[in-house]
């Protein structure tokens, strides 16, 4: 429904194009502008000295603080004014300085991300990205066009991110990793050019994995990282340890599988 003020808490500073379609219990800063092709779902607030433009849905519970610009055009040269759009999901904490821009015609028209995120200070997401859920992007992450991030990932500070690369669920970057090629499922890796180190042991006990999975993404990561084998190679041996993985089967299908639809190579 377009905005109503009275029943919303919102600042009288804010600029708020009568198109835009508010929820009845949002929050808006003041100063913030919002544009006509927006929609903000329930239980959303965003502070001062934001902008929010573009065709962006932003969903129900999400934290926006000032001085992001969400929803504007994307910074490519190809960009004529379609109507591409962006989709922030709901429960997301968004802090300062932010930038999440539009997709492009090319790039499939949509850039995404998803619920339950935290995204702190000065991240850039560009165009046609595609964020999962419950992600932790620490202080100036960026992510450059038609990248996609895995659920449970973490960027560490400063990482930086090359267009098309992708980074798997549960992976997680150190700070300042420059990143040209795709992290598997699970990896830590930091450092420019990023090199392995490990799998992401302490992330995947606070999700809940158990010794036996740890123990198994252990090997395959020595299968991958340690045993001199190339690539295809060390791709058998894994898909041989998935039939041996009882509980651990499925995150070992799903790290064989990211390998098989890597098209920039890998972290290795």
């Amino acid at each position: 429904m377009p905005v109503s003020q009275s029943m919303n808490r919102i600042h009288p500073t804010a600029l708020i194009d009568p198109g835009a379609e508010l929820a009845d219990d949002i929050e808006v800063g003041a100063y913030t502008v919002i544009g006509p092709h927006v929609k903000i779902g329930a239980g959303t607030v965003i502070a001062s000295h934001v902008v929010v433009e573009g065709r962006t849905t932003i969903g129900e519970r999400n934290r926006i603080a000032s001085f992001n610009a969400i929803g504007g055009a994307p910074q490519d040269k190809k960009y004529a004014g379609e109507p591409t759009r962006l989709e922030i999901g709901h429960g997301n904490l968004i802090r300062e300085f932010g930038t999440y821009n539009l997709g492009t015609e090319q790039g499939g028209g949509v850039t995404r991300i998803g619920d339950d995120n935290w995204i702190m200070a000065y991240v850039h997401v560009a165009h046609d990205c595609i964020v999962g859920s419950h992600t932790i992007f620490a202080n100036k992450a960026q992510i450059a066009g038609h990248a996609e991030v895995g659920d449970w990932a973490i960027l560490g500070g400063d990482t930086g991110v090359h267009q098309f690369v992708r980074i798997g669920a549960h992976a997680f970057t150190g700070i300042g990793t420059m990143l040209r090629q795709d992290v598997p499922p699970f990896m830590m890796v930091s450092g420019d050019p990023a090199a392995p180190h490990g799998i992401n042991v302490e992330g995947l006990k606070r999700r809940g994995f158990d010794a036996a999975t740890i123990a198994a993404l252990r090997r395959a990561y020595k299968s991958l990282y340690r045993s001199g084998l190339t690539l295809e190679e060390a791709k058998a041996a894994l898909e041989a340890q998935v039939g041996q993985g009882g509980e651990a089967a499925e995150p070992l299908r799903r790290l064989n599988a990211f390998l098989g639809s890597a098209t920039r190579g890998i972290v290795r």
